[in-house]
This record gives structure tokens, C-alpha cells and sequence, in this order.
């Protein structure tokens, strides 16, 4: 960058949104909702300088199976680091050429690197109506904030449309008359009769009414001069029926019993029998022999790495850490654990890829060289070979 777009280049302008940005010196974080409770500690590092490497670690040490999207971007030495997964785009410009990533593409993650970048831009996916309308892009040059989108060098808002001048109170818009013109009458339909009077309304002075009594009454028009009497109704004569015999067909003949089956003799009921569960391992399943020349007995989680942390380890137990040196930095800190197997892999040796930043490769006997895939236990067999980088190997042998 040159010198006179320093300061435009070190500022941003972001649009407030749910998720959360750390930026700091050389990286800049952005995480979803969900991982708040990572949030202090990524601030606390990216504020003490943390860079890229250091960074990813840190964000990928719990396995990407629980970290469903972020954002990660650094610039050291004019080249531009950009890692996306999950419900994240970024868009670059350098040199006249502009780069699009997506972080939805892939399972893992995006990663791409850039030199003389003059421009960037990151959009994170939001939940329909959690981002606000209408708000206008702020300016940033560091520290945490919630956000939707993110932009360096700012954004320049796009023009406004001048409203419509509204018109004057004394001069009234003038309305056009609308004329209403009959629908045309099919000479093959019939034609519709016109609407029927409303019947005559009584005449004044006749009220009706009804009486709520037991015996019904008949309405009489109630005319001036007094209230009407009741008039009974005329009494209609009871018709007797006969009424035959109380006979049920049914019951001609006596009923058939049916004896009830015996009941079952008392005890206690007979439970199928659970199926048998493999036992804990209780040796060594492995002995993995380092390039360095170092034996390790896999009876336990071992963690490897150029500076492995227990907290890494998905086992209850304390695991075993082993350090190798790695000069070019081509091995992660926490970079595989070995462990046994449980389940279908008891009684052997499973190994998982804790995100490494440039992987690990195995090789079986009689299969060509695989690449784990991050947070994937693969089952070893003896005489397996793991190729780490920069110079270290592992081969595993019975124990």
C-alpha cells in the first residue's frame, strides 16, 4: 500500500449485524452468534499482536465440528491471508483483478493468499429480520464489534434519490371526474328481475308479542284500549297405542359360559440378556516409533505437535504429550492425537487431524497415501507410516 492511502487503508466502515469482529494489528477475527463464549479470549490475543497462524490455532483447537463458520484475515509483509468457512463471502481486489470466495463450498474450509491487495470486503450470512434496516455504515479503525458486513478502505454510501417536492396547501391537486360505465348486457343471458320491495311495515299501534308460559299461546295484535287475553291452545286428543309385551328374543335360551385361560405362575419376569460390551483397554494398543527415534506406548491419548496442549485432547483422561521440533513451522502446535479405539475400533489405534494448518498424510500397507480430513478418527493398523512435515514420521508398530 502506499503511503498516502495509509490511513484510509487502516480504517474500516462496517454495518451493524449479529455477528461479532475482533480486529487487531495482523488479524482480524469474525465469528457467528453462537461462539460468544470465545470471544474474550480471541480479543485478548488478536489485541496482543497475534498473528495468522497463531490465530487459526487457536480458533480450530476445540475441532471445526462445533465451529460452524468464521473468518479469519491477516496481511504481514504485503501479502494478504484469508481463511473462510461456513456462511461467509469475502471479496478482494488487487492488481486489477478481483477475487471471490465463498465459504459454503467446502466442508473444511477456504483458504487463499493475495499480494497488493487494494481492497476488501466480507459479508456474513444473517437471520431473516436480526439485521437492522436502514442504519447506516460506521467507521473503524480496531477493537470488537457486532456486525453484518465489513469493508477496507471504507465504503462510500450510494447516492440518495431527491424526494418528490410534496404539493402546496393552496393550490389542491386537481382529481379528475371518473365516469362509471354500466357493464354490457349478453342479449343470450336472461334477464335479471329487479330487486323486490321490502314488505309493508305494520301499521301503528299493533304490537306482537309471545308468551314464555308452560301453555302455549297464540300472538294476537295488541290494539289500543288494554292488553289482549290469552287465548289457549286448542287441546289435541291423546290417541292411546298398544303396547306390546316386554320380550327380548335374545334371552329364549340360558347364556353359554366360556372358561377364562389360567394365569400365568407368579415370579419374576424373564429379561432377554444385554448384549456384551467390549471392556476397557487395559494395555498398550500401539507403539508408534518416531523419525527422531522416540518409542511411545499408545495405552492413552497422545498428543503431537511443536507445543501439544492437554486441552486438546477429547479423552477424560490426562494424555500424553509429545513435542517435535519443526523448523519451518510446517507442523501445528497441536497438530493429531493418537488414542484407542472404542466401539468398533477396540483394541486398536485410531488417529484424528486436530486442523492442522498444512495436514498430515497416511500411508496403510497396500493403500496409496491419504489426507486426513480435520476432526476424522481413521483407524491404524500396524506397520502404517504418518508423514507430519518438515521431516517427521511416525510408523506404527504392534505393541
Amino acid at each position: 500500500m502506499s503511503d498516502e492511502h495509509e490511513h484510509e487503508q487502516t480504517t474500516r466502515s462496517f454495518r451493524p449485524g449479529e455477528w461479532f469482529g475482533i480486529f487487531g494489528e495482523h488479524a482480524s477475527v469474525i465469528l457467528p452468534p453462537t461462539e460468544k463464549s470465545r470471544v474474550a479470549a480471541l480479543w485478548e490475543m488478536v489485541d496482543d499482536g497475534a498473528g495468522f497462524d497463531e490465530t487459526l490455532d487457536a480458533l480450530i483447537a476445540g475441532g471445526l465440528r462445533d465451529l460452524p463458520g468464521f473468518v479469519l484475515v491477516s496481511e504481514a509483509g504485503g501479502e494478504t491471508r484469508v481463511v473462510l468457512r461456513g456462511a461467509a463471502r469475502a471479496s478482494f481486489t488487487a492488481a486489477d483483478e478481483t477475487v471471490d470466495l465463498d465459504g459454503s463450498v467446502a466442508t473444511t474450509w477456504v483458504e487463499h493468499s493475495l499480494r497488493g491487495v487494494t481492497r476488501m470486503s466480507v459479508e456474513v450470512a444473517e437471520q431473516a429480520g436480526s439485521a437492522p434496516s436502514g442504519v447506516e455504515d460506521l467507521r473503524l479503525a480496531g477493537g470488537l464489534v457486532r456486525l453484518s458486513r465489513v469493508d477496507q478502505p471504507p465504503r462510500t454510501p450510494a447516492p440518495v434519490d431527491p424526494v418528490p417536492a410534496e404539493p402546496s396547501a393552496a393550490e389542491p391537486p386537481v382529481v379528475e371526474p371518473s365516469v362509471v360505465e354500466p357493464p354490457p348486457v349478453d342479449p343470450l343471458l336472461p334477464t335479471q328481475p329487479p330487486p323486490s320491495e321490502p314488505p309493508p311495515s305494520e301499521p301503528p299501534g299493533v304490537q306482537w308479542y309471545a308468551d314464555l308460559e308452560d301453555e302455549p299461546t297464540q300472538a294476537v295484535p295488541l290494539l289500543e284500549g288494554g292488553p289482549p287475553e290469552e287465548q289457549p291452545a286448542e287441546e289435541q286428543p291423546l290417541v292411546e297405542e298398544p303396547v306390546e309385551d316386554d320380550v327380548d328374543p335374545y334371552y329364549d335360551e340360558p347364556p353359554i359360559w366360556v372358561p377364562r385361560p389360567p394365569a400365568p405362575p407368579f415370579g419374576p419376569p424373564v429379561l432377554p440378556p444385554e448384549p456384551e460390551v467390549p471392556g476397557a483397554t487395559t494395555g498398550p494398543v500401539a507403539r508408534l516409533v518416531f523419525s527422531t527415534g522416540e518409542t511411545v506406548e499408545v495405552d492413552r491419548a497422545v498428543l503431537v505437535g511443536r507445543a501439544p496442549e492437554a486441552a486438546r485432547s477429547a479423552s477424560g483422561e490426562e494424555p500424553r504429550l509429545v513435542t517435535v521440533a519443526s523448523p519451518h513451522q510446517e507442523i501445528s502446535s497441536t497438530h493429531l492425537e493418537i488414542r484407542p479405539g472404542t466401539g468398533a475400533d477396540h483394541g486398536t489405534a485410531v488417529i484424528t487431524d486436530l486442523g492442522s494448518t498444512n495436514g498430515t498424510v497416511l500411508v496403510q500397507p497396500g493403500l496409496p497415501p491419504e489426507d486426513l480430513q480435520p476432526g476424522i478418527a481413521v483407524q491404524l493398523v500396524p506397520g502404517a507410516v504418518v508423514d507430519l512435515g518438515d521431516g517427521v514420521s511416525i510408523q506404527v508398530a504392534t505393541p
